[in-house]
């Protein structure tokens, strides 16, 4: 049976071909970066109330009863905090986590090598698990269930299974498309938790905690300019603030105040709704060269030459969640918000055609 094929999301780019500072996604060189500021135990995690607090029973049960937790499921858009969920999970448990990624297990060998090397109530952390091979996957499950790992030795009619046993571990796995995973694999997990995107309040703090860490004066109305244009997501907060803690540095005296944001962010092109140039010039080419939409996938993707999987991961559930985007069965639509949003005039026949397209 042939495999599926995989979409690879590639990286969106600015028109000047720089990565955009709005991505969610994470970038090699923030690593780093991001390790400094990374939260160590559920009381430093600010944020996901309903998880924390479903995540300190769940562990504080396993370890009364001395057992390994159960395997977790993490989702949710990227850049709310999964990763460091899972190493906070792990140190809280007091085990050794190992880290990888869907794609990164290619054959049964990468899959039984990581696995034998594992201690007891060690953490697997599978990054992007809804890419595992389903080869693998089948592989895993008696993994998981039965802690036993099934060897096929030689080929051909010689061939054997040997089964080796494996110490009780946890896997946890992140996956930004929960839909995307087989339902024997989701069945297997014991708890599956969904992290939201992040209130203003809770950015804020954020940002201040982030902030204090790195030794950066931050005033109370900066640290508003920066969390309101955030995507209500951490990872794009940090990222704000390191690129205007830069500016401060050169421009300023190092001090962030509101005049200072509000200078660094105008220089990003992020304005007071999240958002940056390549929204802007979607939102643009739908109103000015469709007359508002509805325009198809396809078509828009080629009018601003960019991949059609590029625009339905990436740009447009932000947009959508704002208000300023509408998917219709005949295609993309600029909202009268995102007209007003522009500074343009929304035609009169919006309001009804909308209405006739049930929207």
């Amino acid at each position: 049976m042939p495999r599926k094929k995989q979409t690879i999301i590639k990286p969106a780019v600015a028109d000047d071909g720089l990565e955009r500072v709005t991505s969610p996604e994470e970038k090699n060189e923030e690593r780093v970066f991001d390790l400094i500021l990374r939260p160590q135990n559920l009381g430093e995690y600010i944020g996901q109330e309903k998880v924390k607090k479903n995540l300190e029973i769940f562990m504080a049960a396993a370890r009364q009863r001395g057992e390994p937790i159960e395997h977790v499921l993490l989702y949710g858009p990227p850049g709310l905090g999964k990763t460091t969920l899972a190493h906070i999970i792990a140190k809280e448990m007091g085990v050794s986590i190992r880290v990888t990624s869907g794609p990164a297990i290619e054959r049964s060998g990468d899959l039984a090598a990581i696995l034998t090397n594992l201690g007891e109530g060690d953490v697997l952390f599978i990054d992007e698990i809804h890419r595992l091979n389903k080869v693998i996957e089948e592989i895993l499950y008696p993994a998981m269930e039965e802690h036993a790992l099934d060897i096929v030795i030689g080929k051909g009619p010689s061939a054997r299974t040997l089964r080796l046993q494996l110490p009780h571990f946890t896997i946890i796995g992140a996956t930004t498309r929960i839909g995307s995973i087989s339902s024997p694999l989701r069945d297997r997990f014991g708890n599956i938790y969904h992290l939201n995107f992040y209130e203003d309040q809770e950015i804020q703090q954020i940002l201040d905690r982030s902030a204090k860490i790195l030794g950066v004066g931050l005033i109370d109305e900066a640290c508003q300019q920066i969390a309101s244009r955030s995507r209500q997501t951490p990872r794009i907060a940090n990222r704000l603030l390191k690129r205007v803690r830069d500016y401060a540095e050169v421009k300023a005296d190092g001090k962030i105040d509101n005049e200072v944001a509000q200078a660094a962010l105008a220089m990003l092109e992020v304005d007071h709704f999240g958002l940056d140039a390549v929204d802007r010039r979607l939102l643009k080419t739908i109103i000015e060269k469709f007359n508002g939409g509805p325009v198809g996938l396809g078509t828009l993707a080629a009018a601003i030459s960019e991949e059609i999987e590029t625009i339905e991961e990436v740009y447009e559930p932000f947009l959508m969640q704002l208000g300023l985007l509408n998917r219709t069965p005949r295609g993309r639509l600029a909202t009268k918000l995102a007209y007003e949003h522009l500074g343009k005039i929304p035609p009169k026949s919006l309001a009804d055609d909308q209405s006739q397209l049930g929207i």
